[in-house]
């Protein structure tokens, strides 16, 4: 009896042993299956983010939170969902801008009515909470508040930065302990290696987060179509003919420090617009530097074929260089005396590139190889983009040229 009641024990405990086993495989088998596909809970869907994480979201989104410099909202206006956006986290979304410089011709130079292109679609935007902003942390107890469905967060913009950032690894982990349902997409420059087919990618995640993938599809193609068309132009151009191109930010910043403007080395994405996809040559070779100050007589020994003139703290259109007092030092330039210098759209917290990216490619084109380009006019060609880009009408697509101050493409 003794030994029919041991052997009935050890047969119990190795049942036991068994079923705890399957158990903990099943709970490793749906964690597993959390991540990399879509799950069986009526009325939520699976996202995969840039990160690689699977993300589980309501198929029906009411309520969203947004942390980018427009290239979210920007996407969500075009997919028509923008009336779910509670929530922001840049101010640069929301602000309207002026400004002014010096000139040695004795009147101050002013612009006004300056904005991200976002702002001016969707004003209420201006209005929305805000959640955090560049320099600012995120207030979690705000973000709690709002009962988001889903928060969208774009690494690579001015509030969070780098995927390896300590306070951004911070930021993400907060942000799932409230068990709020977190998308991350990578802007370029989250990258080790600044690219634009991240922003293809963006496109398309955000396509998949609101349920119009065909919509994100034919966004992403048209962006991708237009920097084609340029590529392919200027593919064949030896080394021989290329011009320098420097990306310079007259920047009040740089100033203050004793600088006069602000570069781009190799590995940024603004080094990728000029030598892959326009096919010059950067005039500033070092690798990855990014806003680096140079000095006037530093610019001055560079000396560029062709001048851009970038965001950087402000906007800078090619008078300022020519015109105001503080930069009459640079008037030896080869690109300043040929009048070889151009500039790209306003763009507030100009830290990652957004979806009129093509733009800055086509300024850059048209500096470069006037003659290759001589058939697009700039004014035209930019109304035609913001009418395929948004889905806007001519009146709307002008509004967005003068607010991104592009109104100098027009000729008098």
């Amino acid at each position: 009896m003794n030994k029919n009641w041991h052997v009935l024990l050890i047969m119990i405990i190795i049942g036991a042993l068994l079923c705890a086993g399957c158990t903990q495989q099943a709970a490793q088998s749906e964690k597993t299956v959390g991540k990399t596909a879509d799950t069986a809970t009526p009325g939520y869907k699976t996202v995969v983010d840039s990160r690689g994480v699977a993300v589980k979201i309501p198929t029906d989104i009411k309520r969203v939170v947004t942390i980018s410099d427009g290239l979210v909202e920007g996407s969500m206006i075009r997919f028509g969902v923008q009336d779910t956006i509670v929530g922001v986290g840049s101010s640069c979304i929301q602000r309207n801008f002026t400004y002014d410089f010096p000139s040695v011709k004795g009147k101050n130079v002013t612009y006004v009515r300056g904005m991200n292109p976002v702002l001016y679609l969707y004003p209420k935007l201006g209005n929305i909470t805000r959640i955090g902003e560049s320099s600012v942390a995120i207030n979690y107890e705000t973000l709690a508040g709002l009962k988001p469905d889903v928060v969208i967060l774009r690494l690579g913009d001015c509030t969070l930065r780098y995927p390896d950032d300590e306070n951004v690894k911070k930021t993400i982990t907060t942000i799932e302990s409230l068990n709020i349902p977190l998308v991350v997409t990578y802007g370029p420059n989250a990258y080790k290696t600044a690219k634009v087919s991240g922003i293809t990618d963006e496109i398309r995640i955000l396509g998949e987060v609101f349920g119009k993938e065909a919509e994100a599809k034919k966004m992403s193609d048209y962006l991708e179509g237009q920097v084609n068309m340029i590529k392919e132009r200027t593919r064949d151009i030896p080394d021989t003919q290329k011009p320098s191109v420097l990306i310079l930010g007259l920047s009040p910043t740089a100033r203050s420090q004793g600088g006069a403007g602000q570069v781009f080395g190799r590995g940024t994405i603004e080094s990728f617009f000029i030598e892959d996809l326009v096919n010059a040559k950067n005039s500033y070779s070092e690798e990855s530097a990014t806003f680096k100050t140079l000095s006037a007589e530093q610019i001055l020994a560079n000396n560029p074929d062709k001048i851009v003139l970038c965001t950087a703290n402000g906007y800078h259109p090619p008078m300022e260089l020519y015109d105001a007092p503080y930069y009459q030092n640079l008037q030896g330039l080869t690109a300043v005396k040929n009048k070889q210098v151009s500039a790209l759209p306003w763009t507030p917290c100009n830290c990652g590139k957004r979806l009129e990216y093509p733009i800055d490619v086509m300024v850059i084109a048209k500096t470069a190889y006037p003659d290759k380009f001589s058939d697009i006019e700039l004014s035209e060609w930019l109304l035609e983009f913001y009418e395929n880009l948004y889905g806007v009408d001519e009146a709307t697509a002008k509004e967005l040229r003068s607010v991104q101050w592009m109104d100098w493409t027009v000729k008098s």
